[in-house]
Order: structure tokens, then sequence, then C-alpha cells
């Protein structure tokens, strides 16, 4: 069995996309990054979080994310409102200011950050709490800044908070060290972007027989199998939740994998259109995060037959055996595979694999 200590839970997830251009950047080009002296096809781990905490599924298993903003007038106009029925609209206000350290005239906080209702929500009944047991206002912010059990416990609410963290600089508002590390996904090879010229017809013009375009442009786009490496710190999971057990940030582990099996980033996909879940996702227990990503800093190069996945994955596998073998590391390791690998355990259903991660790695 698994050491029921091991700390974090590494996954490592192979996914090919059509042509598509998922990530941009101020240049309106695909994102990309130079590995192994080679250009490859990037889509940074800003985006890929982004695409997680608005997709569907997300939202299914973990209620809505936080919302990501500086612009405190328009924050409070929105919890006011989701908060009519529990709290009038002066406490609300006060509870927005005391988190962000600005007073009821400021329109904008600081810097852009991740705010729940549910903190919030928290803040109002302690400060309606507090006020009714005669503390002053001093008093009562140097209380609730020591109580950080129960801000955690509401911030769970928004697990996106749990998940990846706040950095605060000002007022009451509480840091919070992410317990997941995403990497940047890039190609498992090289990559030589092609550039789409594409017009749009005007069809009132064409209708008076005038020919020519309405609008010409060039989008930028390539194709690959991505590598996607997260890390996720169990420890500090279950602290950013309220100190919850073991098993409720396991699930959340299983939730994560699913995640980043099957979710794609929006960008350009009206054009594209390259909705592609995983083909292949190993997932181990470990003392330690560690990244596979040098299994592909010598760039893969296709199968005389054609394709880049195969070689892929047996790129992958053989550098995790030589790493386990290289460090002496015993985790407790298993796969998903569209295709049949030579692994064990191998489950051919993502939800067999998540299964075994709220199993804490037994089967």
């Amino acid at each position: 069995m698994v050491d029921k200590e091991k700390n974090y839970i590494n996954y490592h997830v192979l996914i090919s996309h059509s042509p598509s251009c998922l990530n941009r950047d101020d240049m309106n080009m695909q994102k990309s990054a130079v590995f192994g002296a080679v250009r490859r096809s990037r889509i940074s781990s800003q985006c890929l979080k982004h695409a997680f905490n608005k997709s569907d599924y997300f939202k299914k298993v973990f209620g809505d994310p936080s919302d990501r903003t500086r612009q405190l007038g328009l924050l409070k106009d929105k919890y006011i409102k989701a908060l009519k029925d529990e709290f009038d609209r002066d406490i609300v206000s006060r509870a927005v200011d005391f988190i962000s350290g600005k007073n009821e005239d400021a329109e904008q906080a600081d810097a852009v950050a991740p705010w729940s209702v549910k903190e919030v929500a928290w803040f109002c009944k302690r400060i309606q709490q507090l006020e009714g047991e005669g503390v002053d206002e001093k008093k009562l912010e140097r209380i609730i800044e020591k109580e950080a059990t129960g801000l955690r416990k509401a911030l769970a609410h928004g697990l996106d908070i749990a998940l990846y963290g706040r950095m605060a600089t000002s007022g009451l508002m509480v840091s919070v060290d992410g317990a997941v590390a995403v990497a940047h996904s890039i190609t498992t090879h090289a990559v030589d972007s092609e550039i789409d010229w594409f017009a749009a017809v005007d069809d009132l013009v064409e209708d008076e027989g005038e020919t020519g375009a309405g609008h010409l442009n060039t989008q930028e786009f390539s194709s690959g199998v991505f590598y996607r490496y997260a890390s996720l710190n169990i420890r500090q999971l279950r602290e950013n939740m309220g100190e919850v057990g073991r098993q409720e940030a396991l699930n959340v582990g299983a939730h994560l994998l699913h995640l980043l099996a099957t979710v794609v980033p929006e960008a350009k996909q009206k054009s594209f259109a390259a909705y592609n879940p995983a083909d292949f996702a190993m997932v181990s227990f470990s003392d330690v995060p560690f990244s596979l990503a040098n299994a592909f800093e010598t760039p893969v190069e296709p199968l005389r037959t054609g394709g880049l996945f195969r070689p892929s994955v047996t790129r992958l596998l053989d550098y995790t055996q030589k790493v386990y073998n290289g460090f002496g590391l015993d985790n407790k390791t298993a796969a998903f595979s569209i295709d049949k690998v030579e692994f064990t355990p191998l489950y051919d259903s993502l939800i067999q694999l998540e299964e075994w991660v709220k199993n804490d790695g037994v089967e």
C-alpha cells in the first residue's frame, strides 16, 4: 500500500491538439517557448487555470469560482445583491472595505485579487457578532485577523483560491499559499507554426455586384502533442480548506485530474474547434513534486508511419523509469491511456484513474 503520508500528487498528461491557437501573446501570435534549443508551442499556466475555473465541470463540482477584480464599487454591488437575504447593504460594504483596507469612497483596490462571496459573508457575520458584544473597531480587526481557520473554511467555497493561492498586500485580505503548481504546457516536439490568411465577405457589398472582402487578416496556428504537468501539495490544500481531512483533499485531487485531462482553453475555438481530450494521463503519489518535462528536452520525432503521440508516450514512460531508478523513488503510480501501452496499473477509463486517486493510490 502507498505510504499514507506521501504529500504530493504529480500529474503528467499528454494531450494532442489539432490545428489551433489556444493561447496568444500581446502581438496576437501563438505563445511559444524554446526548450531543448527548438521552438515549442506553449499554453501558459495562467491560461490553463483560467480555463479550469470557467469550465462547466469546475462549476458543477466546486461551485462558482472567485471573482478576480480590483473594481471595489462593482464588487460591492454584486455582493450586496448576492447577500441581500442575510445582511444589509451597509455591512456588506463595510466588510469589503475591511478586507481591502480601503475607505468607503474607494472605487479600486491596489491590485487585481480573487474575492470569495463566502469570505465576505464570513466577515459580515463576525462584524455583526463582535459589534453586538460591544467590541470596538480596532479590537475587532485584531480578533478577525487571528481567526485564520474560519477564514480558510470560507475561502474553500471559492476553491480556486485554495488551489492556486492569493497574494494580499493590504487590509484584512488573507494571503494564501497555493496548493497546486501548474506548469506551462509545451509540445513534446519542435513546432513550425503556420499562418492562416482569411477574409470576411461583406454580403451587402457583394449583393451590389462589387468584389473584394470586407476584412482581411492573418492568424498563426499549429498542432501538436502537449505535455501538461501539475503538482498538488495535499497538506497545503487541507490547510487552505480549513484543516479538512485527507480524504476531502484527495477528492479534490481527483477532480483536478479530470480538469487537466479534459478542459481546453477557448481562444479561437470558434475558428479551430480543437476540443481534444487527453490521450494519456499518469498520476503518482510522491514525497516530492517533480516534473517529467525533461523527457522531451530532446524533441520527439515522428514515427516512420507518422504520428507524434505514441513516441511521446514511450519517451515519457522510459524517462519515468530512469528517474525512479536514479533517485530511488518508491512512488505509487498509475496511468490511463486511450491506446494500449506497457504499464501497470493501466486503466482504459479516466474515471477509474480518478477513483484510484480518491483511494489514495490503492487499487
